[in-house]
């Protein structure tokens, strides 16, 4: 069914000690957004910054977006905390007309990235994007291994914080982020999907991630990567007959 697409854009970044990569992730946000505003789509960000200890603050207040304290420890709260405060401050345009984006604060979006959503945005409520891993925090192997596994034009439809994004008036329908630690974005769109919206997969306006193994929460994408390395190191173990201590060792020499 097609509908009218969203002209207003709301952006949540949560941020949890990021210091070494907030910086490089605010910057590509901030030229999103000015391609945005130059497509009239008007734009309203929230950083929120989640129990940091660092110098987040200090790197966010260089740039010309709202910031949020928070002191829950969890990013579903988090994200919730930033999504209501930018749409009070929207109270007076109908939620139809809003979509709400997602990003985390270890990423990179493109300089489409908000005007592809809004595109996007007249043919589905939810959108679910893809991420790549920063392929220089990655083995030769994890590159291969996510080259091969990924094709550009055939999205996987997997759950990403990092890239997400639906409409306002379906995220109040379904009673908007749980304050969840981890996996708040997919129990998002799992309540989205039982409440019959439509869902869409897209890698049109792919987000660089960090490939780092320990992330912010237990699990997430770091989770996936440190899985993925270990599956990586047992597979060479068996095919080379040592010990995964052994071939642990020698990916670490190659600056795997």
């Amino acid at each position: 069914m097609n509908r009218r697409g969203a002209d207003v854009m709301v952006v949540v970044m949560p941020v949890r000690n990021e210091e070494l990569l907030l910086e490089a992730s605010l910057s590509a946000l901030t030229a999103a957004v000015e391609i945005a505003s130059g497509a009239g789509i008007r734009t309203e960000v929230r950083i929120v910054l989640d129990r940091c200890t660092d110098a987040s603050a200090q790197l966010a207040a260089r740039f010309p977006f709202p910031v949020l304290p928070s002191d829950a420890g969890r990013v579903g709260a988090a994200r919730a905390l930033g999504v209501a405060d930018a749409l009070t401050a929207l109270a007076a345009i109908p939620p139809e007309r809003i979509w709400i984006a997602n990003t985390d604060a270890d990423s990179r979006v493109p300089v489409d990235w908000i005007t592809t959503l809004s595109r996007i945005s007249a043919i589905a409520d939810v959108c679910v994007g893809t991420v790549r891993p920063d392929f220089g925090d990655l083995s030769p192997a994890q590159r291969e291994q996510w080259l091969r596994t990924h094709r550009r034009g055939k999205p996987n439809g997997n759950v990403h914080g990092a890239n997400l994004a639906l409409s306002a008036l379906t995220y109040l329908e379904v009673g908007g982020f749980a304050p969840l630690g981890e996996h708040e974005d997919v129990d998002l769109v799992a309540r989205c999907r039982r409440h019959g919206a439509a869902v869409v997969a897209s890698d049109d306006a792919e987000v660089v991630t960090s490939g780092r193994r320990t992330g912010r929460t237990p699990g997430g994408y770091a989770g996936f990567l440190r899985q993925q390395a270990a599956d990586l190191a047992r597979r060479g173990s068996a095919e080379s007959g040592l010990p995964d201590t052994v071939n642990a060792t020698r990916g670490a020499h190659r600056g795997g």
